[in-house]
């Protein structure tokens, strides 16, 4: 078996190689020849993990049967693909503030900024979902991962599109639409990765012990299944050639604007939503040993939010070509999902109700609660910005950009935060982290960066929206738009610090899980601990 599959990447190789010499653009010749280099590396590694009888030496797994090992990858790449993302954000932060940064062609704002985006989302975000969704379906199930060696096919298939889009857009090889989506072959692998994904997880259910299906599960499964949907649609293409980069979308005009702000708020609501949601659902009852505050409520916030949220696209294109009805609809889908949003929100917060003390000695799970506060605050503020009247305000202006990371930052970050920390030790077999009050300033660290960014591109943002629609008594603009911009430096400079305090945040937590991970532990005093009185 071993040897086949070492044949068949080989193979992949050389037919990558063919394909590189013969490409008709420079993007395509690159992408193809890095595809052939990481074959022939996987290849050699597969090899070289067989015995001379051509068997696979075995890998170190739990004793209780379970496919741990993948996870244990899984957790690794997302702190590293995290700190990548805070790196390549902190610095388009600094491109803003200082615009002779911009260094042409491969690393100026407008190729840094989609790969910051992909890095934070699919990257970071991805892995953490793809292996905390390995690790809760297991557990919850108390069955192995379906597929023997598929998980591992999705965690490397998945690290294979993250390196493709990443340089993908380094060298300019988007489909130049809202997202700035990889190119068609890109898009053509990741479907297939997803596909391995939905079946690992699916199978893995069909064969639990559980007769119960857990609530984690069904935020896990709503996030495979709608992210598939919308990826394979929003991405419908023609290329223009099998041997080239170039593509031409499926769609045109306002069509095209729907389907991409469809896909866009989506991808919010459930990758970015749905998925964590069950991260929030296993995670913060485990860490506050404490039962989910009420089942029934859970249900009611999976149904109502997986209904709500798919209508909810057309709140981006107040004031354009879409109809008016259209327009409408989606306000008023997202105003409704205000109640959704909080109903979950509750029920996380009130998981703590007699364990509200380990907020005062546990960092891991205060991480977990600023999570959900973000995720109340980013649901609240998102229906409000819906509305017509306050989106002729904030639409296009920096205001979105403090809503997104706010919620980015402090719902999806934190809450990933906190679900490594939770599992590093176990999938290691260690008795704690290597250092508690290292997640603590870490935590402080990553708040008080995200305070600053928010609230900076709030006052910005609004500032601009002002200045924008600002009329003389002629009937002209007060303000010229380099009046603007130049208006909302010192906000630029305030939102570069606050990134600047999460990335360091982010560089604490690699470093104690890097020294969790070899078995390194810090003799330290316990968080709020009682203090001696003094004699």
């Amino acid at each position: 078996m071993g040897m086949a599959q070492a044949g068949i990447l080989f193979l992949i190789a050389l037919v990558a190689v063919i394909a590189s010499v013969k490409a008709h653009d420079m993007q395509f010749a690159v992408h193809m020849g890095l595809v052939a280099l990481i074959a022939l590396g996987a290849a050699v590694w597969r090899l070289r993990t067989m015995d001379v009888s051509g068997k696979r030496v075995p890998v170190r797994d739990r004793p209780d049967g379970y496919m741990d090992e993948v996870i244990r990858y899984g957790a690794v790449a997302t702190v590293g693909w995290g700190v990548v993302g805070f790196l390549v954000g902190v610095f388009i932060a600094f491109q803003l503030a200082f615009p002779h940064l911009n260094l042409e062609p491969y690393f100026n704002f407008a190729r840094l900024r989609p790969l910051h985006t992909s890095a934070v989302v699919f990257a970071f975000g991805g892995n953490a979902l793809i292996c905390t969704s390995f690790y809760v379906v297991q557990r919850t199930t108390g069955a192995r991962l379906f597929g023997g060696g598929l998980p591992w096919f999705v965690f490397w298939g998945y690290q294979l599109f993250i390196v493709l889009a990443a340089t993908g857009y380094l060298l300019g090889v988007t489909q130049s639409r809202e997202y700035a989506e990889p190119e068609w072959y890109i898009d053509l692998w990741l479907t297939i990765v997803w596909v391995a994904y939905l079946v690992v997880f699916l199978g893995t259910i069909a064969k639990r012990k559980e007769p119960h299906i857990y609530v984690a599960n069904w935020f896990y499964l709503a996030f495979i299944v709608t992210i598939a949907m919308l990826h394979v649609i929003n991405n419908l293409a023609v290329p223009v050639s099998f041997l080239g980069s170039k593509s031409y979308s499926a769609f045109s005009g306002v069509q095209d604007a729907l389907t991409q702000w469809w896909y866009g708020h989506n991808a919010v609501g459930f990758f970015l939503t749905a998925g964590f949601l069950g991260m929030m659902y296993y995670f913060i009852p485990k860490q506050a040993e404490r039962p989910v505050y009420s089942y029934r409520l859970s249900i009611v916030h999976f149904w109502s939010l997986i209904f709500l949220y798919i209508w909810a696209g057309p709140h981006h294109l107040h004031y354009t070509a879409l109809p008016d009805w259209a327009q409408t609809l989606g306000m008023v889908f997202s105003v409704m999902l205000w109640m959704p949003s909080w109903g979950g929100m509750i029920n996380g917060l009130m998981t703590l109700s007699g364990a509200w003390d380990k907020l005062r000695t546990d960092p891991v799970i205060r991480m977990m609660v600023i999570a959900v506060a973000f995720y109340g605050m980013s649901t609240f503020e998102g229906p409000m910005m819906s509305i017509k009247a306050v989106n002729s305000l904030s639409h296009y202006t920096d205001w979105t950009i403090g809503h997104v990371h706010s919620g980015a930052l402090g719902w999806v970050g934190m809450i990933s935060f906190g679900a490594i920390y939770f599992l590093v030790p176990k999938l290691w077999f260690r008795p704690r982290l290597y250092s508690v009050r290292l997640v603590s300033w870490h935590f402080w660290l990553a708040t008080i960066g995200i305070v600053l960014y928010a609230a900076s591109m709030w006052v910005s943002g609004i500032m601009q929206g002002l200045m924008w629609r600002e009329y003389n008594q002629e009937g002209f603009l007060v303000y010229s738009f380099v009046e603007t911009v130049a208006a909302m430096h010192p906000y630029y400079i305030i939102r570069a610090l606050g990134g600047t305090l999460y990335l360091a945040g982010g560089l604490i937590m690699a470093f104690n899980i890097y020294k969790t991970i070899r078995g390194d532990l810090r003799q330290e005093t316990p968080i709020g601990a009682a203090v001696e009185p003094a004699e």
